[in-house]
């Protein structure tokens, strides 16, 4: 069953903590393409140093965090590699949850394609490129029928850290806000 959009309009935090256990689909040319999502991180909107949106300047790139909730922000890192968020609160309200890897279920054989055989889906560059997600996808409803996610698991234990990557963020940095399933082989960084 597919998440609703109110599914999304809640606490960030809240919302990426659960999830884990959901599955992340792609529908490429007929075909499902899917993994369980077992990593995410949590970017809460103007205060957060970490986020796209702080400081609240709506720019091109940004405009998606805005609202509304059940959205895909997806923008492009090193200009080669794409990263899928997802947009969490009402318009106005910019926050969005970073899906940071995959365990790999539907379609392994299309996503080791795209991957030219190389690791599949931990890490946020790997997963979009096992799974074709790119700038053609920034926007995109999840309540569609293109990208979406939907109950799946139920995580016996989850894990609470630091974000990856963001040492630049000040008091940011320290937070929290990175959220994984406990022993998952999938997962970007231990």
């Amino acid at each position: 069953m597919k998440l609703s959009r109110e599914f999304y309009n809640r606490s960030t935090i809240k919302v990426a903590r659960e999830l884990l256990g959901k599955k992340l689909v792609r529908v490429l040319d007929g075909r499902k393409l899917s993994g369980m999502i077992v990593e995410t991180e949590a970017y809460i909107g103007p205060r957060d140093k970490a986020s796209h949106s702080y400081g609240g300047r709506i720019t091109k790139r940004n405009a998606v965090m805005f609202g509304p909730p059940g959205y895909a922000y997806v923008y492009q890192i090193y200009g080669m590699y794409f990263c899928l968020n997802v947009v969490t609160r009402p318009r106005g309200k910019p926050e969005a949850i970073l899906i940071r890897a995959l365990e790999p279920i539907d379609g392994v054989d299309v996503m080791r394609k795209f991957r030219n055989g190389r690791t599949l889906t931990n890490g946020p560059g790997r997963l979009c490129q096992a799974l074709h997600i790119d700038k053609t996808l920034n926007d995109e409803d999840l309540t569609g029928d293109v990208l979406y996610i939907e109950d799946y698991a139920t995580p016996k234990r989850i894990v609470s850290t630091t974000r990856v990557g963001i040492d630049y963020a000040e008091e940011y940095k320290d937070k929290r806000w990175r959220f994984y399933i406990y022993k998952n082989r999938f997962i970007s960084r231990k």
